[in-house]
């Protein structure tokens, strides 16, 4: 078969979901509202955060780095998408389906280790409160926060040369939403059977490893919530552990399906579904199941509006 990739002019075409829905106006309706949802509440949520005295504390400054992860994670796909099936245009040229590879596992990647940090933050705060303020001292926060984009952007970065390498076949239609590396393994016009193998073990590293030491962080946290003399103390633990958990089960069940599971047990419809869910579905409720539930975040909120009123109105 005739081979082409990087040369000028070549690019791919998105057949993602857009295309194959049976209603594409209804579901890019959806897709805009939620897409605006999550620049909302994301972006609330960041202001609230980075305005307020009171929010400056780990648990916060981790919570808006999963805000900041979410709104830029989002971005990259929905409004190209959007904007493709308005003007009836969906290609992407080659280095733009690179920079999405990338982006896409930097921002997934960090949030994969971001999540497990979060765990740890709320192990420390409910099972050791005496050490809290020793065990997540500042330079060690901002540990946390730099330590996964730092390894999510280097396995991003081997992962999108090593991809993008591939002589791809003929055809140029991607059956997906966007770039990403299972759809672009199924055009390359080569034995890829080593590098899903690598993949796979990409997966384990940053889905399996997060996933069970989260696992263990709160199995921790029910023993001790459950031992509790305080009613009032535990329901605020199991309020604040339950949205994290909730948050993790969104995020971990999509991507461990998209990225863990063998390529033959993947399908274009289903990975288009699962791709929608963790880039787009998630992004805009992670904020509202933190936000909604926890009064220092609606507090904050409340503060900020009410100063932007008496500002606007002065």
């Amino acid at each position: 078969m005739e081979h082409w990739n990087s040369t000028l002019g070549s690019g791919f075409i998105l057949m993602g979901i857009l295309n194959d829905s049976g209603s594409p106006e209804l579901l890019c309706a959806t897709m805009t509202v939620l897409y605006t949802l999550a620049l909302t509440s994301n972006g609330l949520l960041l202001l609230a955060i980075t305005m307020d005295a009171r929010l400056h504390v780990p648990m916060y400054l981790l919570l808006g780095q999963l805000s900041l992860m979410d709104l830029l994670l989002t971005s990259v796909v929905t409004p190209k998408a959007i904007v493709d099936f308005l003007l009836s245009e969906n290609t992407i040229s080659f280095g733009g389906c690179a920079l999405q590879v990338f982006l896409v596992l930097t921002l997934g990647g960090a949030e994969d280790l971001l999540l497990a940090f979060m765990a740890y933050d709320r192990y420390v705060a409910i099972c050791l409160p005496l050490n809290y303020m020793v065990l997540m001292r500042p330079r060690v926060c901002w540990l946390m926060v730099a330590t996964p984009w730092v390894l999510a952007l280097l396995n991003a970065l081997c992962h999108t040369l090593y991809i993008m390498h591939f002589s791809f076949c003929t055809s140029r239609e991607i059956s997906h939403l966007l770039c990403e590396i299972p759809p672009l393994l199924k055009l390359a016009c080569a034995d890829t059977s080593r590098y899903e193998l690598m993949v796979y073990m990409m997966g384990v590293t940053f889905l399996i490893t997060p996933f069970v030491a989260i696992l263990v962080s709160y199995s921790v946290i029910l023993l001790t919530v459950l031992h509790m003399p305080s009613n009032e103390g535990r329901q605020k633990a199991l309020v604040t552990c339950s949205s994290h958990l909730t948050v993790v089960g969104m995020f971990y069940g999509a991507t461990t399906c998209m990225y863990v599971l063998p390529s033959s047990l993947h399908s274009p419809k289903q990975d288009n579904v699962i791709s929608v869910f963790y880039m787009i579905v998630t992004p805009a409720l992670n904020p509202l199941i933190y936000s909604l539930r926890n009064k220092e975040v609606m507090g904050a909120l409340r503060r900020f509006l009410q100063k932007y009123m008496l500002w606007t109105h002065s």
